[in-house]
């Protein structure tokens, strides 16, 4: 049975960017704030109106296809992982393959939030491994900064989102070498309200009132100090799994990339896990939080600057909404 290579990564961010500063037109913030709590330093943010989610997508996927020298039409699925589709439905996966041209190949949705990369990364593993499909198209993308609460309600958490896309094609390897070596996901709905956005709700008639409205249920909703508490300890864990189960140490580990949702809960992490600052990547100190964009951005970062080498073993992490947590191993 083969394992699962990474062909070729790519990414995309809007050309728009905020600093800290920026942000006070809308709330009562500073720089020093921002980077204290969060590490966050710049943002980019679509210009309203002109760029969605898969036009993001679109654009990580091109650079992904050309570096990899590769057509679209040589994609055999997508799966496309987002908290913020274009539209209520359909999903942004067959957005993308539209704008990708390639009518009929299968388009696979992950709602999973942060975690929502490593999600689709065990789902294209287990259809590589098995024969199912041999190109996979992996895509995460996000853009949060059109569904932002701008009122001083909504400072905590709208200064820690930014807009982005990171994308991966992967294949088949006969390389016992190399590849996906596992992927672990967990869950543990019990959290669910600690971080989650209500409206628009099935669960209620109508989906959406005028009161929903006044009250700000539209807008992402954290508990951020049980998101810090937990992600701290499910992420640690997840990678001591990801080792264990490999026959492998902490030491063995040439780069460590964790979703990117906060740089104080990466340092813990990091430390935790006794791992020296060459062992680890953050880049959200430009990019703010891009949810499902994070790893793949990272991982296009590393690969494309030779971060990532041949033979490196690269470990992969992630927590967020639901709760879910994931990690992962791959021999580059």
């Amino acid at each position: 049975m083969p394992r699962t290579e990474f062909i070729s990564t790519g990414l995309y961010v809007p050309e728009r960017t905020l600093t800290n500063d920026d942000l006070r037109q809308w709330w009562d913030t500073s720089d020093e704030w921002i980077r204290e709590r969060t590490g966050i330093e710049t943002r980019h943010w679509v210009k309203p109106g002109e760029q969605a989610g898969s036009d993001l997508a679109l654009e990580a996927a091109r650079s992904a296809l050309d570096r990899a020298g590769m057509q679209p039409k040589e994609l055999d699925c997508i799966i496309y992982a987002t908290l913020s589709p274009d539209y209520c439905f359909p999903g942004g996966g067959v957005y993308l393959q539209r704008k990708l041209g390639v009518p009929g190949i299968p388009a696979l949705d992950i709602r999973n939030q942060c975690t929502g990369f490593i999600y689709g990364l065990s789902v294209a593993d287990a259809w590589i491994r098995t024969g199912q499909y041999r190109r996979v198209l992996l895509v995460g993308a996000e853009v949060h900064s059109t569904g932002m609460d701008f009122t001083p309600a909504g400072r905590d958490i709208s200064v820690l989102f930014g807009d982005g896309a990171g994308a991966a094609i992967l294949g088949p390897t006969e390389d016992e070498g190399r590849g996906v070596l596992s992927t672990h996901l967990w869950a543990d709905g019990r959290h669910a309200e600690q971080l989650w956005c209500e409206v628009e709700t099935s669960a209620r008639y109508p989906r959406v009132s005028h009161q929903d409205l006044d009250e700000g249920r539209q807008y992402a909703i954290m508990n951020g100090r049980e998101v810090f508490k937990h992600a701290v300890t499910k992420m640690p864990q997840s990678v001591r799994t990801a080792l264990e189960v490999n026959g492998l140490s902490e030491a063995d580990v040439k780069l460590l990339i964790a979703h990117q949702a906060n740089l104080r809960i990466n340092e813990m992490v990091q430390r935790q896990l006794g791992l020296r600052d060459d062992q680890v990547y953050n880049n959200i100190q430009r990019y703010g939080n891009t949810t499902a964009a994070t790893i793949p951005i990272a991982i296009h970062e590393c690969a494309a600057s030779g971060r990532l080498q041949r033979g490196d073993l690269l470990v992969l992490t992630a927590f967020g909404s639901g709760f879910t947590w994931g990690s992962a191993a791959v021999r580059w």
